[in-house]
């Protein structure tokens, strides 16, 4: 169940994960890495970039353009969004547009959104 916090996060109660619910600009993977754990946002600093495994959970195949509850994560670009699952000098990542997982080389722009574990 997801939960909008009204302070710029949403929080998913059944992986206890915090999410940042804007979407950061498009930068490569070493750039998102940094921008993530330098984030401080609704008085947390313990922010970082997500594994694939917990980007993949946001994935909803019910929707589609992008695959993405909307209500909660409005501006959401249907388009890949970066983890920080390395894959042999590449990283995972998922596409929002339809929810399909793949790599790509660490130097590409790709778009960012922040996660926490809650405690």
């Amino acid at each position: 169940m997801l939960i909008d916090n009204k302070d710029g996060t949403v929080t998913d109660t059944e992986t206890n994960l915090m999410w940042q619910q804007e979407t950061m600009e498009a930068t490569n993977w070493y750039n998102a890495i940094d921008q993530c754990s330098h984030l401080h946002l609704a008085n947390y600093a313990d922010w970082g970039l997500p594994t694939i495994k917990e980007l993949f959970s946001l994935v909803d195949f019910t929707k589609v353009n992008p695959c993405i509850d909307t209500n909660f994560f409005p501006g959401t670009k249907h388009y890949n969004y970066w983890s920080s699952t390395d894959c042999n000098g590449h990283a995972w990542l998922v596409h929002f547009f339809n929810g399909l997982v793949s790599y790509y080389d660490k130097s590409n722009a790709y778009y960012v959104r922040a996660v926490r574990t809650v405690k």
